[in-house]
């Protein structure tokens, strides 16, 4: 089960926003992928690399990028929790 914070959950929906000023057919793109990678999570949680921003990361954290959108998630038993996504070209921050 995939489950997206409230943090996360704003900040895909101001990316949409943003790109869909330029195209809402890209925005709607690269939502739909974001969303649909994320859910692939549940299959294989460990697929990513650890997250290199998380500080004392136990394994449990780790990240992947698409379309220049980084997001973060945490693994918990069967759960997987989008912690936050940031676009790469934001400074990153240690959390």
């Amino acid at each position: 089960m995939v489950i997206w914070s409230k943090a996360a959950k704003i900040q895909l929906q101001n990316a949409f926003i943003f790109i869909s000023r330029d195209s809402l057919q890209n925005a709607e793109k690269i939502r739909d992928e974001i969303i649909d990678t994320s859910i692939s999570l549940s299959k294989h949680p460990e697929i990513y690399p650890l997250d290199k921003y998380k500080t004392n990361n136990s394994g449990s954290y780790r990240a992947f990028e698409i379309y220049h959108y980084r997001i973060s998630y945490h693994i918990v038993k069967d759960k997987i929790y989008i912690v936050r996504m940031r676009h790469t070209s934001m400074s990153p921050l240690i959390y």
